[in-house]
C-alpha cells in the first residue's frame, strides 16, 4: 500500500512542512491568476468580466514584476492593455 501512513517521515520534517506559509506576495499572486480565470471564464457573460480579466492581468503583471520574473510582468502588462482594448470595443 501506497499511502502518507507508508512514508518515513520524522515528526521534525512534518512540523517543518507544517510550518510553511504563503507569503503576501504568493497571495497576490494567487489572487490574480485566480482572478484572471474566473474572469476570462466569464467574458462572454458581460463586457465588465474583460475588464476585470484586465486589471487581474495589471495585478499579475505587478505580482511578476515584484517577485523578479519580469518576462512574465511584461506578458501580463500587454494583456492587460489587449484585455482593455477588447473592453472598450465591446462598449
Amino acid at each position: 500500500m501506497c499511502g502518507i501512513a507508508d512514508h518515513p517521515w520524522t515528526s521534525e520534517e512534518v512540523a517543518k512542512f507544517a510550518d510553511k506559509r504563503m507569503d503576501p506576495l504568493t497571495g497576490v499572486g494567487l489572487f490574480a491568476v485566480t482572478a484572471m480565470l474566473v474572469c476570462y471564464a466569464l467574458e462572454r457573460k458581460s463586457p465588465w468580466f474583460i475588464l476585470g480579466f484586465a486589471v487581474a492581468c495589471a495585478l499579475g503583471s505587478v505580482y511578476g514584476f515584484l517577485q523578479g520574473a519580469w518576462p512574465f510582468g511584461l506578458i501580463e502588462a500587454i494583456w492587460s492593455l489587449v484585455a482593455l482594448w477588447r473592453w472598450k470595443q465591446s462598449n
